[in-house]
């Protein structure tokens, strides 16, 4: 089926005053507006795909953002408002004695067709956690299952609606939804305690919910999943992997514990004594990583994605897209093929020193930090020519600009990585650096490991008291956690000490 959109523009245009909405209909692509932006003491702004346009002049008044707000709903406890039967958003911007100041007039649309990539899935009966960055459609995703599962599959569903982005503002839900009801959210507090009064009081097959954020509000997803309702939810995060790390969230992907084995065990898995494993079964069966509109990365075996994560082992996905003629491709792209490496005879095997390193298409920073992290020195090349080794994307392989084939032709190793993430960039420097031969053979989970096994070793020499107290590598909060287990249960004491991102923590008997 092809995408038909539903965007209910001029009502969207009929709430701005006549100075921003003349210079606004004269523009050529008026059909891709995304928002305007209306901020006191500064012209009004319209943003499209590709541009930003300033609509006038003239600078935004009080009178102007007073005209616009007294033509829509009230706001709400997360200052957004609405037009009523449609999916227009208005956020507010407010100053310290909580006038407003600031206007974000969002064009919402219901896109029907878009769930096409997915709806196998959908269909499946299956839990599903849809994650990508903002504005990536995410809520147009879920509001389409909607009126799939509701009309096509004739199952109940139920939507608890926190900003009334789903199915609109007003009493009414927007048409876009089909025959899926619609609970709305007093405050955005409550939305955990809305989910749990869906399933008792209305009997739902299945329970549609955005911008899963908070402790509680996981804690009432894993209760909808046992339940047996199928859920199909957001969250914050891009990957998987961001979803792992999340404290808050790790939990819908069955959360991760330290555990500490006996030397026996220990050595029958060829691993360190202090081990990551999976909490619990996770609340969300699939995991759908949306890379663009019309492209999507699928988990479609969450217990088994994150244990091999947990293991330091890619696992295997699938790739999805929609090509010019609309019709789905699918690749499963199998572990072996998720960081291929060009060329077998990588310098370090033979000179055993670091190669010096030319990302290519690869975040610089981004590589360094996974460096720091792993404590391996890394040198970075400015030029082919001072380069042992190029690293980049699949992407720019594929393409073959300049560079790449300048590569190959002066015989320069290329390791090439399925994904531009941290986990990727870990288990490449995990690969070539001389010294990583114990993180290839069995200690492959990157940062989290590595800093996990610097706490049970500080312990061990506290306990032995070599030393009264032992301060550990920088880390995030959530590391840092699992390193203060790792003291508990050694009988010593901990506590974190600095600022971000240099927070640490000390290990010390009482």
């Amino acid at each position: 089926m092809p995408k038909v959109t539903n965007d209910d523009l001029d009502a969207l245009l009929d709430i701005l005053p006549p100075h921003i909405k003349k210079p606004l209909i004269k523009q050529p692509d008026i059909e891709e507006l995304l928002e305007v932006v209306i901020d006191l003491g500064r012209p009004a702004e319209a943003r499209f795909p590709q541009r930003d346009v300033i609509l006038s002049d003239q600078e935004v008044t009080q009178e102007d953002i007073d005209y616009v707000t007294s033509r829509i709903s009230s706001f709400g406890g997360d200052n957004r408002a609405g037009i009523e039967r449609t999916l227009h958003r208005i956020s507010a911007i407010r100053n310290r004695k909580g006038n407003i100041v600031g206007l974000s007039c969002r064009v919402g649309r219901a896109v029907f067709g878009t769930i096409k990539i997915i709806e196998d899935l959908i269909q499946s009966g299956k839990s599903i956690l849809l994650l990508g960055r903002p504005g990536i459609g995410k809520t147009t995703m879920l509001r389409e299952a909607a009126r799939v599962l509701a009309d096509d599959l004739k199952k109940r569903v139920v939507i608890v609606d926190t900003s009334n982005e789903i199915a609109g503002d007003g009493d009414i839900p927007h048409p876009a939804i089909g025959h899926a009801r619609r609970m709305q959210v007093a405050t955005p507090s409550m939305q955990h305690a809305v989910m749990i009064e869906a399933v008792e009081n209305h009997m739902p097959e299945v329970i549609i919910i955005d911008e899963i954020g908070t402790e509680l509000e996981a804690i009432a997803a894993r209760t909808i999943a046992e339940r047996g309702v199928q859920l199909i939810g957001t969250a914050h995060g891009n990957t998987l992997e961001n979803v792992m790390l999340n404290p808050t969230l790790s939990d819908l992907v069955g959360g991760i514990q330290a555990v500490t084995l006996g030397d026996e065990e220990a050595k029958r898995r060829h691993t360190q004594k202090t081990i990551l494993e999976r909490k619990s079964p996770p609340t969300f069966d699939i995991v759908v990583e949306i890379q663009d509109r019309n492209r999507v990365a699928v988990h479609p075996d969450v217990v088994q994605a994150v244990d091999e994560t947990l293991r330091g082992q890619p696992s295997a996905t699938e790739t999805r897209w929609l090509d010019e003629n609309g019709e789905v491709g699918i690749k499963r792209e199998e572990p072996s093929r998720k960081a291929r490496k060009i060329a077998d005879d990588i310098p370090v095997n033979s000179n055993k020193t670091m190669p010096k390193l030319f990302p290519f298409g690869i975040n610089r920073l981004r590589l360094e930090q996974a460096a720091k992290d792993m404590h391996i020195p890394i040198k970075l090349a400015d030029s082919l020519s001072d380069a042992g080794l190029m690293v980049t994307s699949k992407s720019y392989y594929r393409r073959k600009p300049q560079k790449i084939r300048d590569a190959e032709a002066a015989n320069l190793p290329i390791y090439v990585l399925r994904k531009h993430t941290p986990a990727q960039l870990r288990q490449m420097l995990s690969t070539i650096h001389p010294q990583a031969g114990a993180v290839r053979e069995g200690d492959r989970t990157g940062a989290l490991n590595l800093a996990l096994k610097e706490a049970e070793e500080a312990a061990g020499q506290v306990k032995d008291s070599q030393h009264e107290e032992i301060e550990l590598s920088p880390q995030s909060a959530y590391i840092r956690r699992l390193q203060h287990l790792i003291a508990e249960r050694n009988g010593l004491s901990s506590r974190s000490s600095g600022r971000e991102p240099q927070r640490r923590v000390r290990i010390y008997k009482e």
